[in-house]
C-alpha cells in the first residue's frame, strides 16, 4: 500500500485504486521520471512546458476532459505541452516520459484536436459594444492619437517553417525567402490577444491572396461600420469589403503623411509583437521546421494561438522577439481606402496627441 504522499501525486484514477485496495493497480505516476517529479513537487514548470501553472490550470479547465480510465487528462496535456515546448521527436518524448512512442503520437494528436476544438472560446471577436470600445481606446493609446479611436484590430501574416511534401507540390510551399512554410493570418487586439486567425495556405501565396480568401474578408462581418483594421504595406488600403488602413508608401511625401505613418506604426506593430511573443514561447515550433505531416501543421499552429491567448489571460508574460515583415504588392479588386487614410492623416495633423497617462504594450 502506497503512502499518503504518493496518493496525492497520482491521477484521479490512481487515487481510486488507493481507496479501494481490492481493485487491481494498473495506473501509477512514475516519479522516477524527472519531468514528472518536478511537476508534482510544485517546482517551476516553465522550463519544461513554457507555461505557468496558472496557464496550465486555465487550459485544463477549458478542456474539461474527465478520464474514466487510462491516462489522466493532466498527464496527456503535459506530454503534449512538452512536445510543443521542446520540438522534440515522438521518440525523444517517449524516452523523457517513459511511455511508448505510439502513445506519444496518439496523445499529441488527440490533445491538439481538443485544444483546437475550444478555439472559439479563446479566440473571438469583441462580443459587446463595450468590449469594442475598450479595444478601440486601447489602440488610440498605442498610437498616442485620438484619430485612431475607431481602430478595431491589427492584421498581419506569419510564416511557419515546415517539412514540405515530396513531389512537385512541395515547391509551392517555398516562400519569398526560399524556405518552405505555411501561412498564419491573424488579427489581434490592443493587448496582443488574437481575435481572429486563418491558417493553412502555402508559403508562396501572397498575404493579399490569403486575405481575399479568408472568412474575415468574404463574410465582411467585422469590423462594424465606421471602424477599421490596421495593416502594413503588404496589404492594399481598402474601404470595402474590409476596411484596411495601411501606411503611406515610401518615399513618404509631406510632414502630415510622415506623422500619420509614425502613429500608425505605433499601433499596428502590436500584431508583430504578438507573433514575436508566441514564437518566443514556442521557439522549437516556430524557429525550425515542424516535424509533422504538413496537413497537421495548421492544427498545431491554431493550438499555439489558443495557448498564447490563455497565457495572456493568466498574466503569463514572455518578452517577444522582433518579427519584421517586408512590404509586398497589392492586388485586390475592391474599393480603395485611400480617401479614408487621407482623412485620418488630416485628423492626425489637426487633432492633438493623447497624453501618455500609462504605458501600453
Amino acid at each position: 500500500m502506497a503512502s499518503r504522499s504518493e496518493e496525492d501525486l497520482c491521477c484521479p484514477v490512481c487515487q481510486e485504486v488507493f481507496r479501494d485496495p481490492a481493485r487491481p493497480q494498473y495506473c501509477r505516476i512514475n516519479l522516477s521520471v524527472p519531468v514528472l517529479d518536478r511537476f508534482f513537487n510544485n517546482e517551476d514548470i516553465r522550463p519544461d512546458f513554457r507555461l505557468s501553472r496558472e496557464s496550465l490550470k486555465e487550459l485544463l479547465n477549458l478542456l474539461n476532459q474527465d478520464r474514466p480510465h487510462g491516462w489522466g487528462a493532466t498527464i496527456e496535456v503535459l506530454v503534449f505541452l512538452f512536445w510543443l515546448a521542446s520540438g522534440a521527436s515522438y521518440r525523444v518524448v517517449s524516452r523523457v516520459f517513459a511511455i511508448p512512442r505510439s502513445t506519444v503520437h496518439r496523445i499529441v494528436h488527440k490533445v491538439t484536436e481538443e485544444v483546437v476544438a475550444i478555439r472559439h472560446q479563446v479566440i473571438h471577436l469583441p462580443r459587446t459594444p463595450e468590449d469594442l470600445d475598450v479595444l478601440s481606446h486601447g489602440f488610440a493609446g498605442l498610437a498616442r492619437h485620438r484619430a485612431f479611436l475607431k481602430t478595431a484590430g491589427a492584421i498581419d501574416g506569419c510564416h511557419v517553417r515546415i517539412k514540405p511534401p515530396s513531389g512537385p507540390d512541395g515547391q509551392c510551399y517555398r516562400n519569398r525567402k526560399l524556405f518552405p512554410s505555411i501561412l498564419l493570418q491573424a488579427v489581434c487586439d490592443h493587448q496582443g490577444r488574437f481575435i481572429d486567425t486563418y491558417v493553412g495556405w502555402p508559403g508562396s501565396v501572397h498575404d493579399s491572396r490569403v486575405l481575399r480568401n479568408s472568412p474575415l474578408y468574404r463574410q465582411a462581418i467585422y469590423p462594424p461600420p465606421g471602424h477599421f483594421i490596421l495593416a502594413d504595406g503588404g496589404y492594399p488600403c481598402l474601404q470595402h469589403p474590409l476596411p484596411l488602413i495601411t501606411p503611406y508608401k515610401r518615399p513618404v511625401q509631406g510632414v502630415g503623411a510622415q506623422r500619420f505613418n509614425s502613429h500608425h506604426s505605433r499601433a499596428r506593430t502590436i500584431i508583430e509583437r504578438a507573433f514575436g511573443t508566441m514564437k518566443t514561447r514556442f521557439r522549437a515550433i516556430f524557429l525550425q521546421a515542424l516535424e509533422v505531416h504538413h496537413t497537421f501543421v495548421p492544427h498545431v499552429i491554431t493550438a499555439c494561438a489558443v495557448l498564447h491567448n490563455i497565457c495572456l489571460g493568466a498574466g503569463d508574460a514572455m518578452d517577444p522577439e522582433d518579427d519584421v515583415q517586408d512590404e509586398g504588392e497589392m492586388g485586390l479588386e475592391a474599393v480603395s481606402g485611400a480617401p479614408c487614410r487621407d482623412q485620418l492623416s488630416a485628423e492626425v495633423s489637426a487633432l492633438e496627441e493623447l497624453p501618455q497617462d500609462h504605458e501600453y504594450f
